[in-house]
């Protein structure tokens, strides 16, 4: 009988769900006209309109957002998957940016992705 209680409060005690985060496979800027393009290449297990990649965005050094992409719908069957921020104007002298993705659960992820710019 000793055994009961710690077997029932285990069966009752919520566990952690394992998160999975965005992952930034890609990142890549390029000019365009007076303004940039960031093309993204992210990875998320996306289960539906309840839990997705639902965004990234692109920060300075100092990690101010310099731009935010809203990914409109879950990407299910499209793993991974490309999208682009356009019109991203950059101050001037701006050498590397860096993007971080959302998820629509667990929020913001922790690691980013560097992107070094042209000269």
């Amino acid at each position: 009988m000793r055994w009961i209680v710690p077997a029932l409060t285990a069966c009752l005690v919520a566990s952690p769900v394992a998160a999975a985060e965005p992952d930034i496979l890609d990142a890549a800027v390029r000019k365009s006209g007076m303004s940039h393009r960031v093309d993204v290449t992210l990875a998320h297990p996306d289960t539906g309109w309840d839990h997705y990649a639902d965004g990234w965005e692109v920060l300075d050094a100092k990690g101010n957002r310099l731009g935010y992409r809203v990914l409109l719908h879950p990407h299910v069957t499209e793993q991974p998957f490309t999208r682009a921020l356009n019109n991203l104007d950059l101050p001037d002298g701006t050498r590397e940016i860096f993007v971080r993705a959302h998820c629509s659960v667990d929020g913001w992820g922790k690691s980013t992705r560097r992107v070094t710019l042209d000269p």
